[in-house]
């Protein structure tokens, strides 16, 4: 895309290029007869075992995939075979995604044979269009909307009535499904969007327009240049498809939230736009909602149409608030992956490393080299449960990246430590690794990654400095991943248990300043200050204590290994009150599960969770809500036991009946639950059996939410409560256990305060 509208590159003369080992070149000479065209060319280049290769050049790619397979079946390994020619030429050239064009030919929206260079700075801007279609319950086509470009359209099947309310929107009727895609497709060539966005876009919208244009025999033409798009199945996750469509990106809400780490109970288009928005849709229920949109269909085609057009308002407003197309914009910068695919942190390390690795003379392992294999995770303290004051959290920048470039792990530093010779060229690592003190590639990544996240925060570019944070931290869990090519427990290893060396050397020096270092995780240290203080006061003792601890890491790293210091500690959070519970039903403390108070910057008190029942999606809002108001009484010093009793008596009455309802993801089909029918199982199977008794769509067979209540029945689902709610349910499972966790420290508990209640039971 450039300013003056979408142009086409098209590069004619590339060569397919791949490495095999130079001694096995007299092996693959005879073989070479079989496929035309193929050269070899000796390079000084090397495996990670030093062992010397040779160039194999192919003048298509897919002759170097036979060739591939040809030398496989004869036991004689290549290089990089996997590495299209198009990935190879932009990362070769530390292209991303933004390029300047220098020469070529000109023919229309194409440029034939030009040069293209990095252009780090230049963003597009682009042509947006929401899509969303409605149809029945078997999904026969009803309607297709689009707002974009300028336009807020809906195609409805259907005759057109004699007289059409005035609209905000255009409403074009169509005879049937063919002339309903016929004109999408016209639209599509009329605005010419950039991007098509969505929710469930892919699976759902775009699967079920295919479909009908095949089942029709009307082609579906959304791409550029009047071309379809290009269907693939997911390689390991059966029915999953990606659509590929020439010209165009298309991006699914869902998977572009979950890329920006936004997370909600339920991406539903409600729940999200709900949560974003404070509105929705204005049908939720799925069973409401298909009866209503058959009525309207069939009776209020106008309704329809404007339902319809709501969710695509919807997605452009969260899309919208939540910047997505500027987080994905920057994203593909900085990844080199295109901006609509989602996932590939590995296909993103490997843009940056390879070429960068050719120039210091290796080429890549193949992956699966080294067999898949435990290796150690981040360190996590034993926690002293308790209700303390002012609990500060220090918090080590990016950890893990500042750990690779400290002590400069690298593949490519393993391999050279390997073979080194002289003790002085070499940095130690965990577990008798040695890395090369001048050869690598993945220190110098991360240093400018740093460098250009720094320069976002400081230009206020959220965007941007989010997706760069999201790189830099991926590192580590990609060399840890099994199906990366540069995968090595060692590479690993060497970053998590210096990990673990930091933070235990980080709780010694707190110590020795006197303070208690109740808990930590992996990056952070959650400090006690033992007495309640202020906020500037706690704040100034958090800063105090690391800067030490930052100024210790210098000198010691320079004094014992001559290396330059780039951990950084910094004050993260200051908990006024701090409440680290105890494993349910022990008396040590509980890990990665707590909640403090504190005061927000525009002077609010709120308690913060993590890992408790209040975030947890999994219990209910009753105990979720009673959580949350137990704590605040507690942190606050206030009475609590009018409360708990009151709150008891209360859901006994059902007063609380509309906080009882779980919602729990099916995971599986739901025939695959055999031997163990948990809750949620059983009471979706009971769902989809009063389905089929109505001759609906069964809504559970393939996964998906179950809403539902515990009922002196068992589980029983919302659609067909047919039993008294089981309060007693509520009372122990949900209740005790959260005012037990709270109140064991203050040497009270649930039953202590409720039982002297006789009428309560």
């Amino acid at each position: 895309m450039t300013d003056d509208g979408p142009r086409k590159i098209l590069l004619r003369a590339q060569t397919s290029v791949a490495f095999a080992k130079a001694a096995q070149g007299a092996a693959i000479e005879p073989l070479l007869s079989r496929i035309p065209g193929v050269k070899l060319q000796d390079l000084p280049l090397k495996t990670f075992h030093q062992e010397p290769v040779l160039g194999v050049y192919c003048k298509q790619y897919k002759q170097l995939l036979r060739l591939e397979k040809t030398l496989k079946e004869n036991g004689i390994p290549m290089f990089e075979a996997d590495v299209r020619p198009a990935e190879r030429y932009l990362m070769e050239r530390f292209i991303t995604a933004s390029v300047q064009i220098e020469g070529g030919q000109p023919d229309g929206m194409t440029i034939l044979d030009c040069k293209l260079k990095p252009d780090i700075d230049y963003r597009p801007t682009l042509k947006m269009v929401s899509l969303d279609i409605e149809t029945s319950a078997h999904e026969d086509l009803y309607s297709i909307a689009v707002e974009g470009c300028g336009d807020r359209r809906v195609f409805m099947i259907g005759p057109a009535p004699g007289e059409q309310p005035a609209l905000d929107f255009a409403l074009e009727y169509c005879d049937g499904p063919q002339e309903l895609i016929e004109k999408l497709n016209a639209w599509f060539v009329e605005y010419d969007p950039d991007v098509i966005a969505g929710w469930s876009l892919i699976q759902f919208d775009l699967r079920v327009l295919q479909k009908q244009a095949d089942k029709f025999k009307v082609p579906l033409l959304l791409g550029r240049e009047g071309r379809p798009t290009e269907w693939r199945q997911h390689g390991t996750r059966k029915g999953h498809l990606f659509a590929p469509t020439p010209g165009r990106m298309v991006i699914d809400g869902i998977e572009a939230l979950r890329s920006a780490n936004w997370t909600f109970p339920s991406f539903s288009l409600e729940n999200v736009s709900q949560t974003m928005l404070g509105e929705g849709k204005s049908i939720d229920n799925p069973y409401d909602r298909m009866d209503e949109i058959e009525r309207r269909f069939h009776q209020d085609k106008t309704a329809l149409a404007r339902y319809n057009l709501k969710d695509c308002e919807l997605v452009t407003r969260i899309f919208a608030k939540a910047k997505l197309l500027e987080f994905l914009i920057e994203r593909a910068n900085v990844t080199g992956l295109q901006a609509d695919h989602f996932g590939g942190s590995i296909a993103a390390f490997s843009h940056h490393y390879l070429p960068r690795m050719h120039r210091e003379g290796y080429v890549a392992p193949n992956t699966g080299e080294i067999a898949a294999s435990s290796y150690p995770g981040g360190f996590v303290m034993d926690s002293q449960p308790g209700l303390y004051d002012s609990v500060m959290v220090l918090d080590y920048k990016s950890l893990y990246a500042s750990i690779i470039r400290t002590f400069l792990v690298d593949p490519i530093g393993l391999a050279e430590g390997a073979v080194a010779t002289d003790a002085v060229t070499t940095v130690p690592g965990p577990k008798g690794t040695l890395f090369s003190r001048d050869k690598h590639c993945l220190p110098a990544i991360v240093a400018e990654i740093w460098r250009r996240r720094d320069i976002a925060k400081q230009q206020k570019n959220e965007p941007l400095s989010q997706t760069l944070k999201l790189l830099m931290n991926s590192f580590s869990g990609v060399l840890g991943a099994s199906d990366c090519r540069f995968f090595n427990p060692d590479l690993v290893s060497a970053i998590t248990l210096r990990g673990h060396e930091i933070m235990k050397q980080t709780r010694l020096l707190v110590e020795a300043q006197g303070y208690d270092v109740i808990y930590g995780d992996t990056d952070s240290i959650f400090v006690s200050l033992k007495q309640r203080h202020s906020e500037p006061d706690a704040l100034k003792i958090g800063q105090g204590l690391a800067e030490n601890i930052n100024q210790w890491w210098k000198q010691s790293l320079k004094e014992n290994l001559g290396l330059e210091s780039w951990l950084d500690l910094e004050v993260d959070t200051h908990y006024q009150r701090f409440f680290m519970p105890t494993i349910r039903g022990e008396e040590y403390g509980s890990k990665k599960r707590y909640a403090g108070l504190v005061t927000t910057p525009s002077g609010k008190e709120e308690i913060v969770f993590r890992g408790l029942e209040n975030v947890r999606s999994d219990w209910t809002p009753l105990a979720q809500r009673f959580q949350q108001e137990l704590l605040m009484r507690i942190f606050k010093s206030e009475p609590y036991q009018d409360f708990v009793r009151d709150y008891a008596h209360k859901t006994l009455k059902g007063e609380f009946d509309d906080q009882l309802v779980y919602r729990k993801r099916l995971r599986r089909r739901l025939d695959e639950y055999q031997t163990h029918v948990p809750p949620h199982v059983r009471a979706a199977r009971l769902a989809d059996e009063f389905n089929q008794k109505r001759h609906r769509p069964l809504q559970y067979q393939n996964g998906g939410w179950i809403n539902y209540v515990i009922t002196l029945s068992g589980p029983e689902p919302l659609e067909i409560i047919g039993s008294r709610i089981d309060y007693d349910h509520y009372l122990n499972r949900q209740l005790k256990p959260i005012a037990d966790a709270i109140l064991t420290p203050m040497n009270d508990s649930f039953s202590n305060l409720t039982t002297a209640q006789a009428s309560l039971f």
